[in-house]
C-alpha cells in the first residue's frame, strides 16, 4: 500500500519550485506542499518569476505528484475588518492563480477565525468571499477549505461547518483537507467506529467525495485541546495504533498525504517523518 500511496512534505521553495519538487525526492516523498511566497508577508511572488518547464521536468523526473499550496497564515475571510478581508481575498486570488499556473491540485486555506462573533455571524460573509475569489480566477484552480483545531475562533473546527461551507459554495472546484493534529485538537477520534470518530462524521456527511489532501501531523497537545501545535509522526499525543488505522482506511486510499511535521532538527518535515508515514501505511 506505501508504494501506491501519495506521500509527501511541506517544503521550502528557496531556489524555485523546480527545487522544492527536488527536495521532496531527496526525503523519500513523492507529493508536494509548498508557499507561493513568505506565510506571514502580504507581497507575493510574481507568477512569471516562476520556471513551470522546470518544476514539471523535475515532477516527470522524480515522481512528484501532486502539488498543493498553502495559503498564508494571515487570511481572515471572517474578519470585521474590511481592509483584512481585501488583503485575504486578493492573497487567495494569487494563490489560485499559482495553483493554475503550476498545475497544481489546489489551495488549502486557514478561513480565519469569527473573533468571538460566532460562526452563525460570520458564515454568509465568508461564502460570498470565496464566491468572490473563485469568480475572478482560473476554472482549473482549487480552492480547499481545512478543518482548523478550534483555537480563538477559528472556523470549520467542526465538520458540520465544513459541509454547510460546502453545500453552499456547490462548486466541483472547492474541496476540503483534513488536518489529524486539528482533528485531534478539536476533539475527533481517528478510530473509525469509536463515539465522536472522524471518520464516522465524515461518512455521516458525505465528506468523501470532497475530500482532496489530508495533513497528516502528530499533536503536541492533548486530545480535545483546542491548540494547534505539530509534532513529529509517533511523538506527540495521538497514539501511532490510531493514526495506522485512519491512514489504512479504504475511504482514504486515494488520498495524498502531506505531513508538515517539524522534523527532528526542527527544521521542518524530514526522511525521517516520511519513513514513518510509509511505516504506517503498510502495517495494519
Amino acid at each position: 500500500m506505501a508504494n501506491s500511496r501519495r506521500i509527501g512534505a511541506h517544503l521550502s521553495t528557496q531556489g524555485g519550485v523546480e527545487k522544492a519538487v527536488e527536495r521532496a525526492h531527496e526525503i523519500g516523498a513523492n507529493a508536494l506542499q509548498v508557499f507561493s511566497g513568505s506565510p506571514r508577508m502580504w507581497r507575493r511572488t510574481s507568477l512569471d518569476k516562476i520556471d513551470v518547464s522546470a518544476v514539471h521536468e523535475n515532477q516527470e523526473k522524480y515522481d512528484v505528484k501532486p502539488i498543493f499550496t498553502h495559503a498564508l497564515y494571515l487570511v481572515n475571510l471572517a474578519s470585521d475588518n474590511p481592509e483584512l478581508v481585501d488583503k485575504s481575498v486578493d492573497a487567495l486570488k494569487h494563490d489560485l492563480s499559482f495553483d493554475n499556473h503550476i498545475g497544481g491540485a489546489g489551495v488549502v486555506v486557514h478561513l480565519g477565525s469569527h473573533q468571538g462573533r460566532g460562526w452563525e455571524a460570520v458564515r454568509d460573509e465568508v461564502v460570498k468571499n470565496i464566491k468572490a475569489i473563485l469568480k475572478s480566477t482560473p476554472e482549473n484552480s482549487t480552492f480547499l477549505i481545512e478543518n482548523s483545531a478550534g483555537q480563538k475562533g477559528k472556523l470549520a473546527s467542526d465538520l458540520h461547518e465544513v459541509r454547510w461551507l460546502l453545500d453552499q459554495l456547490d462548486s466541483p472546484r472547492v474541496g476540503w483537507c483534513f488536518d489529524t493534529c486539528h482533528g485531534h485538537a478539536a476533539g475527533y477520534k481517528l478510530v473509525d467506529g469509536q463515539e465522536g470518530s472522524a471518520l464516522g462524521l465524515m461518512e455521516e456527511l458525505k465528506l468523501f467525495d470532497s475530500l482532496r489532501c489530508i495533513h497528516l501531523n502528530d499533536s503536541k497537545d492533548a486530545f480535545d485541546s483546542g491548540r494547534d501545535r505539530h509534532e513529529n509522526i509517533g511523538d506527540g499525543e495521538i497514539p501511532s495504533d490510531d493514526l495506522r488505522s485512519f491512514l489504512n482506511d479504504s475511504r482514504l486510499s486515494g488520498i495524498p498525504l502531506i505531513t508538515e511535521a517539524p522534523g527532528l532538527d526542527g527544521n521542518g518535515p524530514d526522511a525521517e517523518n516520511i519513513s514513518r508515514i510509509k511505516d504506517l501505511v503498510s502495517s495494519k
